[in-house]
């Protein structure tokens, strides 16, 4: 091939790339129109694994994982890992950073995540662990979690962490609470596929809530409690919780909310 076909070649290469680029772009964008979630979520080229001690902390402590499809688990698992490998995880005062610490808060993290392809958002780069509740100076206040985006930061204490997975059903999680607080922000932040739908599911959310009709509902139900309705951040981490905690009150007591929770972060319990 002499030097001017093998220019041509490669220009024609790179046209049919960008070509075939700009057609993915475009179909997923009318796919996501249509269908209101992405082409696909899940496609890795070089799955990461873990190691026996995560696997075994894992199948103990997530029982969300437990009820995954084989195959399903493999893509959890290379999300763990890439998770733990992606942020700093910081221990203060007496307690010791282990991988039980790692595993359950990441775990916790791939879990509200999973339906959505940006696993791995920005707004944080930081999880902070104390032992038990500690003085945030962000607000002078006495904290069990939260999330911090001017510092990069999620925070948590320790042993409320773990009370949130004490009872799997009384819709007070620790961890799902602030790292809603934290896809929340992102999705509201970043122009990624999974935080446009979001967002677009999140709009559709306040507008149905605001209806007098549904917030008397939602209000003289008490099964979301008083806090909820803070503010907006608040409300959509309290619905998470919900969600992931008791789906099936959730869905009977709210089908049409409860169907908008699952379009926000695209995922359908099996």
């Amino acid at each position: 091939m002499d030097g001017i076909s093998l220019f041509t070649f490669l220009v024609l290469f790179l046209g049919f790339g960008i070509l075939a680029v700009i057609a993915f772009y475009v179909a997923e964008y009318f796919y996501a129109k249509v269908f209101h979630k992405p082409l696909f979520v899940h496609l890795y080229f070089m799955p990461k694994t873990l190691t026996h001690e995560q696997q075994r902390i894992l199948r103990e402590k997530i029982t969300f994982y437990n009820r995954l499809s084989d195959k399903k688990k493999k893509y959890f698992e290379h999300r763990l890992a890439t998770f733990m490998a992606n942020y700093q995880f910081i221990t203060k005062e007496e307690l010791v950073l282990n991988e039980e610490i790692k595993v359950f808060i990441s775990a916790t993290a791939v879990k509200l995540t999973f339906g959505m392809r940006k696993y791995l958002i920005d707004v944080f780069d930081k999880i902070i662990i104390y032992p038990e509740s500690y003085y945030s100076t962000s607000n002078d206040a006495w904290h069990k979690g939260e999330f911090n985006p001017r510092m990069k930061a999620i925070v948590f204490s320790w042993k409320d962490f773990l009370e949130g997975y004490e009872y799997h059903n009384d819709n007070l999680n620790l961890g799902l609470h602030e790292f809603a607080h934290a896809v929340h922000f992102h999705g509201l932040k970043r122009t990624d596929k999974s935080s446009i739908l979001f967002t677009r599911n999140y709009n559709a959310i306040l507008t149905y809530t605001a209806q007098h009709h549904v917030a008397n509902k939602l209000i003289d139900s008490n099964y979301f409690r008083i806090y909820a309705f803070s503010n907006s951040f608040e409300f959509i981490a309290v619905l998470l919780e919900h969600f992931f905690e008791t789906p099936d009150d959730f869905r009977r007591e709210f089908p049409e909310l409860y169907e908008k929770v699952r379009k926000m972060i695209n995922f359908r319990f099996d």
